[in-house]
C-alpha cells in the first residue's frame, strides 16, 4: 500500500484499539468483528431467557409461592434487569469505556448464573422436595435458601446492567459512519443483531424450558450457565478485531449543564445572530472525529445556554452542539413514556401468560405435552420471521419510494408497532371475555 492508501484505510470516527492507537478498517471492525458480537448475543440471550422464561413456574412449584407473589417477584427482577443498564451505560460512557465495562459485567453475570445453578442443585441450598398431591403440607424454603436464590438472581441483574447497553453499541462501533458503505452496513447490523436475540430466545423458550419441566432444574439451569460461558468466550476471542471508542463523559452531566445555564440566563435578552452563540471551531470537532450540530427551532429556551453573556464558566456557557444534544435527549422522553403501556403488556408474557398456559390441554401426543413457558415461542417466531422479511424485502421496496436508507423512519416503525399492540390487546380481551 502507498502512504495515501494507508492513510485512507484508517477509520475517521475516532475509534481506536485497546492501547488507544488509531485502527485500520481493513484489519478491525465491520462484519468480521460483528460476527463475534452476533454469535455472543445468541448464546447470551439463550442463557438469560433460559432463566426468565420459566422462572414463575420454579417459584410456584419449588418455592411454593402463590401466583400473585411469584408474578410480582418475577416482574420486580425483570424490571431491575432493565433498570441497571442505565448505570452500566453511565459507567461505560463516563469512566471505563464499553469494552472494559462489558468484560467486568460478564464476570458478575457469570458468577450470578453459577450461584443460581448451585441454588437449584445442592440439597442444602435448594428447597425441599414436595409432592404435588400434598401442596398444603410442603415445607417452605429456609431464609438461607431464599437469600442465596434471590441474591444470585439480582447479581445476575447487575451483570446484565453492564452487558445489555454495551454489547449493541460495541457492535455499532465496528462501523464508521463517515464511510458510506459502512454506514449502510450499520443499519443492517441492528436488524441482524435483533435476529440473533430472538434466535437464542427461541432455543430457550423451547428446548431449555422442556428440560426444566421434564428432566430437572439442575440441568435446566446448568445449560444456560454453560451457554453464557460459551458466549463470553466467543466475545473475548474476537478482541483483536474490535474497534473501540474512548469514554466521552457522562451525557447526564452535559444535559444538567445546559439546563442550569439556560435557567441562569433566563432573563438575558435573546439574540438571533449566530455570532452571539458559543460554538467550537470545526477543526476542534474534526480532531475529536465528531461533527457540530446546527441549531434547531424547537425548545428555544435551552438556546440561552449557549448565549454569550461574558461568563465562560462551563455551568454558564455551553456550545450549540451540547444544547442540541440535550434537545435530542429531551425529545426522546415522549417516546419513552408511550412505551410504558406496551412494556407492561409484554411483562405479562413471562408471568400470567405462562400460568394461564398451565390450565390448557397442551398434549400433542400421549407422551409429549408443550411446556407452558414454550407458548411464548410464538412471539419469538413471529419476530424472527418479521425481521427477515423487513430487512430483505420491506426495506428494499420502501427505500425506492421514501429515499430513506431504513425504508421508513424509526418513529414510523414504532407507530406501526403500537397499532399492532392495540389490535392484539383488543383480540386478547375479546377472547378472554367470550372464550
Amino acid at each position: 500500500m502507498t502512504v495515501e492508501e494507508v492513510g485512507d484505510d484508517y477509520t475517521k470516527d475516532g475509534t481506536v484499539d485497546l492501547r488507544d492507537n488509531p485502527v485500520r478498517r481493513s484489519i478491525r471492525g465491520r462484519w468480521k468483528a460483528c460476527s463475534f458480537v452476533v454469535v455472543y448475543e445468541v448464546f447470551e440471550r439463550m442463557a438469560y431467557y433460559g432463566i426468565s422464561s420459566n422462572l414463575v413456574i420454579y417459584m410456584t412449584t419449588k418455592l411454593h409461592q402463590g401466583t400473585v407473589k411469584s408474578s410480582n417477584n418475577v416482574t420486580n427482577w425483570v424490571g431491575t434487569s432493565w433498570l441497571t443498564p442505565i448505570l452500566g451505560a453511565y459507567v461505560a460512557d463516563a469512566h471505563l469505556g464499553r469494552y472494559i465495562t462489558f468484560v467486568i459485567s460478564c464476570a458478575i453475570y457469570f458468577s450470578g448464573m453459577m450461584v443460581l445453578t448451585l441454588s437449584v442443585s445442592i440439597p442444602g441450598l435448594k428447597p425441599p422436595e414436595c409432592s404435588a398431591a400434598n401442596v398444603e403440607d410442603c415445607k417452605n424454603p429456609s431464609v438461607l435458601q431464599l437469600a442465596v436464590f434471590f441474591g444470585a438472581l439480582y447479581t445476575l441483574a447487575i451483570g446484565t446492567g453492564g452487558t445489555k447497553p454495551n454489547i449493541s453499541t460495541i457492535g455499532a462501533d465496528q462501523f464508521d459512519v463517515f464511510d458510506p458503505k459502512e454506514k449502510i452496513q450499520k443499519l443492517s447490523f441492528f436488524n441482524w443483531w435483533m435476529f440473533s436475540i430472538f434466535f437464542g430466545t427461541l432455543f430457550a423458550n423451547t428446548i431449555l424450558v422442556y428440560v426444566q419441566d421434564n428432566v430437572g432444574w439442575t440441568l435446566g439451569y446448568g445449560l444456560p450457565t454453560m451457554g453464557l460461558a460459551i458466549s463470553i468466550s466467543i466475545f473475548l476471542f474476537g478482541t483483536p478485531f474490535y474497534r473501540h471508542k474512548l469514554p466521552t463523559g457522562s451525557p447526564f452531566t452535559k444535559m444538567a449543564r445546559v439546563i442550569v445555564a439556560s435557567f441562569r440566563k433566563a432573563n438575558a435578552p435573546m439574540a438571533h445572530g449566530l455570532t452571539s452563540f458559543h460554538e467550537l471551531p470545526s477543526l476542534e470537532y474534526e480532531r475529536k472525529s465528531t461533527f457540530p450540530i446546527q441549531s434547531t427551532p424547537s425548545l428555544r429556551f435551552l438556546d440561552r445556554a449557549s448565549l454569550k453573556t461574558g461568563t465562560n464558566h462551563k455551568w454558564n456557557l455551553c456550545t450549540t452542539t451540547e444544547v442540541e444534544e440535550t434537545k435530542q435527549m429531551l425529545r426522546m422522553l415522549p417516546v419513552l413514556f408511550i412505551t410504558f403501556i406496551p412494556s407492561m403488556m409484554i411483562a405479562q408474557i413471562n408471568t400470567l401468560f405462562v400460568k394461564q398456559g398451565t390450565t390448557l390441554d397442551r398434549k400433542v401426543t400421549g407422551a409429549f405435552s408443550i411446556p407452558p413457558a414454550s407458548l411464548s415461542a410464538f412471539v419469538t417466531l413471529s419476530m424472527l420471521i418479521s425481521i427477515v422479511i423487513y430487512d430483505r424485502v420491506f426495506v428494499k421496496l420502501t427505500r425506492k419510494y421514501t429515499g430513506n436508507p431504513r425504508g421508513i423512519t424509526l418513529l414510523q416503525r414504532m407507530g406501526i408497532g403500537l397499532i399492532f399492540h392495540i389490535l392484539i390487546m383488543i383480540v386478547a380481551s375479546v377472547t378472554e371475555r367470550y372464550c
